[in-house]
């Protein structure tokens, strides 16, 4: 088997492998490294993640590097698009894209007492050929946001149209004149449905729990403030000290005392009221958790809410049991016609390979956190060979 060797392998062309190794030589002038990605592009979740509406929830200004501000995004609250080019834009800026593999997937790693070096095992998925990578260090910056999570539904084999996943998504997907069932009520939903239900016959979404709604203010960066931020570095400088410390401000909500439940309360109170002024009456009591706040991230509303009132949209709490070739079948015993069905279903969160990274004495990650009681590192960042 090829082996091959750099002082430092990364997993992961997101935001934090990018991130990484640009640091690596703008601090350090340290350019021995390779970055391994399964994806076909850089970008991570931002280059899986393509469905209609896609976005930050996060303002612009602080959703982007502090050293390597963009004055050009055109909203507060930009779209998966703009982010995706920013990314690039980052990556060509410091020539880091001759040191990306794509299309390569990490299948563990094994670290070798004898050379102190790990060795990386890797799969190139076009060839499908396997390889071994050697490095003094092994960097995971893969993210949480990688496998997406398919329910398992009776009969899903059976249907005939499009099963589509929100982190899989295929811009051939055609919608138009399509009853549509969504399943999942969180973020990635909550911007798919506005973007859907005009070209949809029909949407049915199927939620869970409530989840707590707060309003987005998506202001449009119109042209004479991308020119001063561009040409008056400082003030977006300032703006993200702004933006910092106003979302700062909502941490006294996650206090364990009497101010922190008062804050709660009143957070509480702002989101079931936006709910009630922007949300039909009908779906009052499918909107309102029951549940302490923080539980759950709050959803930033861009005008979902407002398409519950469409009459094409149907928001059902109610259990998927089954699937038949053009329709859905709950456990409520009603059936629902089906031409497509959309999974909003979010992320399995998985431990970055954890039983086959393997440290001194054969030891894996999954065996050393089992026998420490939970998940450990040092500065919460690094861990050792063990």
């Amino acid at each position: 088997m090829e082996t091959l060797y750099n002082d430092v392998v990364i997993i992961g062309a997101g935001f934090s492998g990018i991130n990484l190794a640009c640091q690596l030589q703008r601090k350090l002038g340290f350019t021995d490294y390779v970055i391994y990605d399964r994806a076909p592009d850089l970008g991570g979740a931002w280059s899986a993640n393509k469905y209609p509406g896609c976005g930050v929830d996060i303002p612009a200004v602080f959703y982007s590097l502090s050293w390597f501000p963009n004055p050009d995004f055109t909203n507060v609250f930009p779209s998966q698009t703009e982010i995706l080019q920013y990314l690039r834009r980052v990556a060509f800026r410091y020539n880091i894209t001759k040191h990306i593999k794509l299309r390569t997937e990490w299948t563990g790693a094994q670290w070798s007492e004898k050379t102190s070096t790990w060795r990386v095992f890797l799969k190139d998925l076009e060839s499908g050929k396997s390889f071994i990578h050697e490095a003094k260090i092994l960097v995971s910056a893969v993210g949480g946001y990688t496998n997406p999570k398919y329910p398992t539904i009776p009969g899903i084999e059976s249907f005939e149209g499009p099963v589509i996943h929100t982190a899989r998504w295929d811009k051939n997907y055609d919608l138009k004149g399509q009853n549509v069932i969504v399943v999942g009520n969180g973020c990635s939903a909550s911007q798919l449905i506005p973007a859907i239900i005009d070209e949809a016959e029909s949407v049915t979404q199927f939620i869970r729990s409530p989840q707590y709604y707060v309003p987005m203010p998506n202001f449009k960066i119109t042209r004479p403030w991308q020119i001063m931020f561009r040409y008056v570095p400082l003030a977006l400088l300032l703006i993200r000290w702004l933006v910092f410390w106003i979302l700062e401000t909502a941490l006294p909500q996650f206090y364990d005392h009497k101010i922190g439940q008062r804050f709660r309360e009143d957070a509480v109170s702002r989101s079931r009221n936006y709910v009630r002024k922007s949300a039909p009456k009908r779906y009052w009591h499918l909107l309102t958790p029951q549940y302490e706040l923080g539980c759950r991230r709050r959803i930033l509303d861009n005008e979902y809410l407002k398409t519950l009132h469409n009459p094409k949209m149907l928001l059902v709490k109610d259990t998927i049991t089954s699937i038949q070739s053009r329709s859905v079948l709950s456990a409520s015993g009603k059936e629902y016609s089906a031409d497509a069905i959309i999974f909003a279903t979010g992320f399995e969160f998985t431990q970055w390979q954890a039983e086959s990274v393997f440290g001194c004495n054969g030891i894996s990650m999954k065996q050393h956190w089992d026998k420490f009681g939970g998940i450990e590192a040092y500065s919460t960042l690094g861990r050792s060979h063990h």
